[in-house]
């Protein structure tokens, strides 16, 4: 079962919406910390702002599950966009502390070139990292998805970057660790590439 995380802060129907696309089996939106325990695999989506996402999801009395699901049982987890700078320890954009379950901060552009504007909005070519990694296929190198956004996590392990894109300079546009995966840009918006990564996520 692929359970996507339903906190309140998500485009959750266009990633069912591409989950169904894709032919995934078995998905669930999920808002009880009870159905965690089912799932196979979560994907935590997000927009907006890193606060009051964590605020949310801590609200909703899932974090305890999630934990449980991604730490003690070591199955699979993708975070979206505000979904994966919330897996890091902490955004300049706010107070609150992230899940921590990768050791990366997220921080705003800091752009020398006046031409480039934040936020870091269209599409974007990605260069691959981790080419034998489970959610990469081969010729994703030459992929490129939809971004959105104007925080990007800075990694403190190298090894953690599983993609590169380029804004002014490189950025970690997608991090994992073990099962653990996290893409800054939006696969539910970036059409056949999109399909693909999730394709590749839900066969992990």
């Amino acid at each position: 079962m692929v359970a996507v995380i339903n906190y309140g802060l998500g485009n959750v129907s266009s990633i069912l919406n591409m989950l169904k696309k894709i032919g995934a089996k078995d998905v669930v939106l999920v808002q009880d910390p009870s159905e965690i325990k089912f799932a196979d695999k979560l994907i935590l989506p997000g927009v907006g702002a890193f606060d009051t996402g964590m605020k949310l999801l801590k609200q909703s009395g899932l974090v305890d599950a999630i934990n449980i699901h991604t730490l003690e049982n070591k199955k699979p987890i993708l975070g979206i966009c505000l979904g994966m700078q919330m897996l890091g320890c902490s955004s300049e954009e706010g107070k609150e502390s992230g899940l921590g379950y990768l050791d990366f901060v997220s921080k705003k552009f800091d752009l020398k070139n006046s031409m480039l504007k934040v936020p870091h909005m269209g599409w974007d070519y990605v260069s691959v990292e981790k080419e034998k990694d489970p959610i990469v296929s081969e010729g994703m190198s030459s992929m490129k998805f939809y971004f959105v956004h104007s925080y990007h996590a800075v990694c403190k392990n190298a090894e953690d970057v599983l993609m590169y894109c380029n804004y002014g300079y490189p950025f970690a546009a997608a991090v994992s660790r073990g099962s653990i995966y996290g893409v800054q840009f939006h696969p539910e918006k970036s059409h056949k590439y999109g399909m693909q990564l999730l394709s590749n996520f839900v066969k992990v």
